[in-house]
């Protein structure tokens, strides 16, 4: 999972504008608490459809709970010139805690734990210092947090489906945990959906602040339709 983007465009996530309202975009623009970001987490294009429940069963081979227990620093990549020496992404080893849904005939069963790349970090030229790099409206799966994950088989393993197939899930609960490299609650999110779109019909805000069974009944329910 490379969900690593450049960002040029206006934020176009509820919670990205939130964040943005309530100071947080701030601080992840300027490196505050050692954080240096693309604007606004950055600006994705999904390798697949990944937004409705209908994208997640028509895509996904499986939707896991799952929590990082190891990370690794890989595909270090030198600058010869910059802000930055180098940078690095991470081979994330996630341990599978729950598989709440699976495609019918998946491209390959989901084992105990599998491996994810994540964003990893810039180095500063002139300091040395380490700064997270962030995945594009979505988190960047460290340890010590749990996630909802949309994921499917590929030629270069296994990917999420896009931002929207990477939802936290800290304590069982949709949108509560890390986010972009920062901890936020369910209602951070939930008071940034007001600026939300009427037709925003996201599986991640329809679960916003619940648990498993209501991302179970979602999927079970698109896969009626």
């Amino acid at each position: 999972m490379d969900l690593t983007y450049s960002a040029d465009r206006i934020p176009r996530r509820p919670v990205a504008l939130f964040l943005a309202l309530a100071g947080v975009a701030g601080a992840l623009l300027v490196g505050s608490g050692g954080l240096d970001t693309v604007v606004g987490c950055g600006s994705a294009d999904d390798p697949y459809p990944s937004q409705t429940a209908q994208d997640w069963v028509e895509n996904a081979d499986h939707v896991v709970v799952a929590t990082p227990v190891r990370e690794e620093e890989t595909n270090r990549r030198e600058f010869k010139k910059g802000a930055y020496r180098f940078q690095t992404d991470r081979t994330v080893t996630l341990r599978t805690d729950d598989v709440l849904w699976s495609a019918p005939r998946p491209d390959r069963s989901i084992d105990e734990g599998f491996e994810l790349t994540a964003p990893g970090w810039r180095i500063h030229r002139a300091s040395g210092n380490r700064v997270k790099r962030t995945a594009a409206y979505a988190p960047r799966l460290e340890p010590g947090h749990t996630y909802l994950l949309a994921v499917r088989w590929t030629a270069d393993g296994w990917a999420v489906l896009g931002e929207g197939a990477a939802v936290p899930f800290d304590d069982r609960t949709a949108g509560r945990g890390e986010w972009c490299g920062r901890v936020l609650t369910e209602e951070d999110v939930a008071r940034g959906e007001r600026f939300s779109r009427r037709a925003d019909d996201s599986l991640e805000k329809a679960v916003n602040g619940r648990d498993e069974q209501a991302v179970v009944a979602g999927l079970e329910g698109a896969g009626r339709s």
